[in-house]
């Protein structure tokens, strides 16, 4: 995150924490934007921010591409490649907005295009602001202006930041953006990435988002945070979740922020929590590492076959925490055709038995239910009355459970 970052953040919240009121054009009378048909299940793909920040080129970016097909990514379900910030460098004389021609010298509609012909779709990045969170141009004033042109590129996502926005109403800004994006007639996906200050969940569906951020960035770390607090961990993230289920579902997600996945910073075993939690949660999995050079434990985790179908389950449901006592924790998902993921947590330091009663779940304490561990993709013994496991610290395992017949 870059200081303008942090100093746009800061103000935003001291505004928050004293009570400050939104600008009367967020007051108004606001008319919902209609679905646009997107997004019906979570977004999948691959972000450049996380590994590379403002290091990427053409090169990096086709190489990533090339690596979500080579490796199977593609056929998991991964299917965006966004380019985020430091992709744009200037405006011409016409206020058209130009990419870097010595990291892109082919321009962003060629790279597009290979996308595109690798079977992939293609994204990029802006902000409503005048600059982004590393000061390239923002679309402030170009909104129509910059759509039009992502369209003419064949742009298929838009990531769109909240940096220099201090003087903006989150919700109008970014449903002008909205409305830039569908008077193309272009499908594009439309991400929302206000960081939670406004409480996007209550009003990004209005706005036209097909999903928005829920937190400040994630940082790859089990838990803590940094940057004076702006970075979070992943179960700092996860603690604000809970409560957001009901207005996440098809074409309208919570977005907990893209996957660390592979980054280094975490063990195996917190990746794979990290993931399943993400999974639970309904959210986009946007990998973040560099798919070029991934050891096979972090493939195996990302291509994790029942892991990505809980995530992209048609029934649209985000899981809630149901469970949670001091180190432990237990997350409920419900699925279609009746099943329902179950996820339990040892969030200690310990290793230790964590146990819980189906009744506690939601689930019948009378009914026998058939169980799958997801991450092995095997049938488990039929549960009933309650479940119990033996996990090592950081540990998750998940379960789907379907009443017997």
């Amino acid at each position: 995150m870059a200081l303008r970052r942090w100093m746009t953040a800061l103000v935003l919240l001291f505004g928050l924490a004293i009570g400050a009121a939104l600008p009367a054009s967020a007051q108004i009378a606001f008319k919902p934007r209609p679905d646009n048909g997107l997004a019906k299940t979570p977004p999948m793909g691959w972000n450049s921010w996380n590994k590379f920040g403002c290091n990427i080129d053409e090169a990096t970016i086709r190489a990533q591409a090339d690596a979500l097909v080579s490796t199977g990514l593609k056929d998991a379900g991964y299917t965006y490649v966004v380019v985020d910030d430091c992709w744009q460098v200037a405006r011409d004389a016409d206020g058209n907005i130009q990419a870097d021609p010595k990291r892109f010298p082919g321009g962003m509609k060629a790279l597009a295009d290979y996308v595109h012909s690798r079977g992939l779709k293609f994204g990029i990045y802006s902000d409503p602001g005048n600059g982004t969170c590393q000061d390239r141009p923002g679309s402030r004033g170009h909104e129509y202006q910059d759509a039009a042109t992502y369209a003419r590129w064949g742009v298929d996502y838009l990531k769109y930041d909240w940096c220099n926005a201090e003087d903006l109403a989150a919700r109008p800004a970014y449903a002008t953006m909205s409305d830039a994006l569908r008077a193309t007639g272009r499908p594009i996906v439309f991400s929302i990435c206000e960081w939670g200050i406004h409480q996007p969940w209550k009003w990004g569906k209005e706005a036209g988002g097909n999903l928005w951020r829920t937190t400040f960035d994630i940082w790859d770390h089990w838990s803590g945070r940094g940057n004076h607090g702006l970075w979070l961990g992943v179960t700092d993230i996860l603690d604000k979740q809970n409560g957001l289920e009901s207005f996440a579902g098809p074409g309208h997600w919570n977005d907990p922020d893209m996957l660390e996945v592979g980054n280094g910073g975490m063990t195996d075993t917190e990746y794979r929590a990290h993931f399943a939690l993400w999974a639970m949660l309904a959210a986009p999995l946007v990998a973040g590492n560099d798919l070029a050079s991934m050891s096979p434990q972090t493939l195996a985790i990302l291509t994790a076959k029942d892991i990505i179908a809980i995530d992209q389950d048609p029934l649209g449901k985000q899981g809630r925490r149901l469970v949670k006592r001091p180190g432990e924790e237990v997350w409920v998902k419900p699925l279609s055709g009746g099943a329902t993921a179950v996820l339990v947590l040892n969030r200690s330091g310990e290793t230790r038995k964590v146990s819980a009663a189906l009744a506690d779940l939601g689930l019948s304490a009378d009914t026998a239910y058939q169980a799958r561990d997801a991450w092995a993709q095997k049938p488990l013994a039929p549960v009933k009355g309650a479940i119990t496991a033996d996990l090592p610290s950081h540990a998750s395992i998940i379960w789907v459970l379907t009443p017997k017949a």
